[in-house]
């Protein structure tokens, strides 16, 4: 772990599932398009995201939550195992099952199955709740937040995540975050209000009053979140971000401040930063794009997100591009070959050597930046949309997986230098050769370092 307080999730679990494929015709019976040819993703949901997130995010986390035995509960308790400890409650019925169907990453319809809700709490579950040291309530109205009401009211959790189906928050809660549409639901304005910040401030107001709460983050969407504690408010506006998948964004908000006020962040200070990560969340693709390890004990390997990267742009018919190198000591050469290199699409995909592919190629006392380092400053660039690695010496077979459109080299290489050139004109690419600022190169900055020693 990072030294990250750890974090308790109290709420209702749910299973998510997406069936996605593509929709070129319509039914002969009915006027409904055919999905065909669906890619099926499970993941955990509800509650049970928020907690995964927040394990995903370094830091130990229990959750606690109504589970059965029935399939949908097996699943998920095999998908929360190498992140979450999980503390089941008895739940009456099968486990909640959410499923969309999405034809080119756009969701057609979801459906629902699956009655289970929390009856009862148990005596482990009130303990695991006293002892806590930080509680994140993520209520969506299946009685796990009522049946433990008692014990959370003598122990008021850091966030409480409502649904209009579920009770109030407990009085003293630190920040209830509801979104826009549920806080106007709660004071009863109807939906014409809605998007006037105007009547979502005095929304606010109202429920931090009625809640008895310490504030109020009502979540806006992309225009961030309205911050009240009873009077004028703060907006935390959102980055702008296209093209964007908002599925899990309430439950990455809630996470991300939750986990900041229990390691001493002030509300306002959570709040901003929950906006920052849930914006971040959905320009990654949402809760859709979310690629599930079963091992806890490593960091997600470099390039997990990269399919997800490409399934987004390709499902707007966009331009992928990518570019390779070992990328040793990041100078201001590779910087101007990858902001160059983004501008010719709409991602941009860096293949990076492995350690041991580096090694070969540079000799002995190389890479000088181990791969992670390295994959965490090229992440870093707002020029880079993704990372991948490979162990062999030249990209090859990455590519003829990825299967980029636009393939780009630094100027120093020639065309007979340029093997990749052939294998991608197979699927119709083309590989490009963009100029190096002239004298930048690791090679050099080691020698001149080496010389000031």
């Amino acid at each position: 772990m990072t030294g990250r307080a750890p974090l308790l999730v109290v709420g209702d679990a749910l299973l998510d599932r997406d069936l996605d494929g593509h929709a070129d015709r319509l039914a002969p019976d009915a006027p409904v398009p055919v999905v065909a040819d669906c890619a099926e993703r499970l993941r955990p949901g509800g509650a049970a995201l928020a907690a995964y997130l927040a394990a995903r995010d370094g830091r130990e986390v229990t959750l606690v939550a109504g589970v059965g035995d029935d399939p949908a509960s097996r699943e998920l308790t095999r998908l929360l195992e190498p992140w979450v400890k999980l503390i089941p409650l008895p739940l009456t019925g099968p486990l909640p099952e959410k499923t969309r169907v999405l034809a080119q990453g756009r969701p057609v319809t979801r459906l629902d199955r699956g009655s289970g809700t929390t009856r009862e709490a148990t005596a482990a579950v009130r303990a695991a709740i006293r002892s806590a040291q930080a509680v994140l309530v993520s209520d969506y109205g299946r009685g796990t937040a009522d049946a433990l009401r008692d014990v959370l009211s003598d122990h008021p959790p850091l966030v409480w995540d409502p649904h209009p189906r579920g009770g109030p928050p407990v009085p003293g809660t630190r920040l209830v975050t509801p979104a826009e549409q549920e806080a106007h639901r709660f004071v009863g304005q109807g939906p014409a209000a809605v998007r006037e910040l105007r009547t979502a401030a005095r929304a606010a107001a109202a429920l931090v009053a009625h809640w008895r709460a310490g504030a109020v983050a009502v979540t806006l969407g992309a225009r961030g979140a309205l911050l009240s504690y009873g009077d004028q408010p703060l907006l935390c506006p959102a980055p702008e971000v296209h093209g964007a998948d908002p599925c899990g964004a309430g439950d990455r908000f809630a996470a991300t401040a939750a986990g900041l006020l229990a390691d001493g962040a002030l509300v306002g200070e959570a709040v901003e930063g929950a906006v920052t990560a849930a914006t971040a969340f959905v320009g990654e693709g949402g809760a859709g794009a979310l690629m599930l390890s079963d091992d806890s004990t490593e960091a997600a390997e470099p390039g997990d997100d990269v399919r997800a990267v490409l399934a987004r742009v390709r499902a707007a018919h966009g331009t992928v591009v990518a570019a390779g190198g070992c990328f040793d000591l990041l100078h201001a050469g590779h910087v101007g070959l990858l902001e160059a290199a983004r501008r010719l699409g709409d991602c941009l995909v860096v293949c990076v050597n492995s350690d041991a592919s580096v090694r070969r190629r540079k000799g002995d006392g190389r890479p000088v930046t181990p791969l992670d380092d390295r994959v965490r400053v090229l992440l870093a660039l707002g020029c880079v949309d993704a990372v991948a690695v490979f162990d062999e010496d030249t990209p090859e077979r990455l590519l003829a997986e990825l299967r980029p459109d636009i393939w780009v080299k630094g100027g120093d290489y020639s065309g007979a230098d340029l093997p990749e050139a052939a294998l991608l004109q197979e699927w119709g690419g083309q590989a490009v050769l963009l100029p190096y600022l002239d004298g930048r190169s690791s090679t050099r900055l080691m020698t001149r370092a080496a010389g000031a020693v």
